[in-house]
């Protein structure tokens, strides 16, 4: 059974940082694309940050210089460094993963979490 499990988001202040994590079980994530998206109410899903089946990184470039990606296979787990956060970057984030990373960067991937909040005031 495929499971993504997303643990980390919360409250900050703009500037602050905070660090998400996801733990994949039962899907071979590092041989597709895994990434986070993320949807702020009102406003359609946006690819935040992936890393393909070659290992090669894309991020929006809103979050560009300060949000990382990366991974531990041996704990299956994917991550998303959030540093420098700015109040637009409010949503509820999710992590997924899929063949390739077109659906996921819309937001539609084959798998996904049930997402977390992050939340940053000004």
């Amino acid at each position: 059974r495929v499971q993504l499990v997303e643990s980390g988001g919360g409250s900050a202040q703009a500037g602050g940082s905070l660090r998400l994590s996801c733990t994949v079980s039962g899907y071979a994530y590092s041989r597709n694309c895994a990434g986070w998206f993320r949807q702020a109410p009102g406003k359609a899903p946006e690819g935040v940050a992936a890393i393909d089946m070659e290992g090669v990184s894309r991020y929006a470039d809103s979050v560009k210089g300060r949000f990382s990606i990366s991974n531990d296979n041996a704990k299956n787990t994917l991550y998303l460094q959030m540093n420098s956060l700015k109040p637009e970057d409010t949503a509820q984030y999710y992590c997924g993963a899929d063949r390739t990373c077109t659906k996921l960067w819309v937001g539609d991937p084959a798998v996904r979490g049930q997402g977390t909040q992050v939340t940053v005031s000004s």
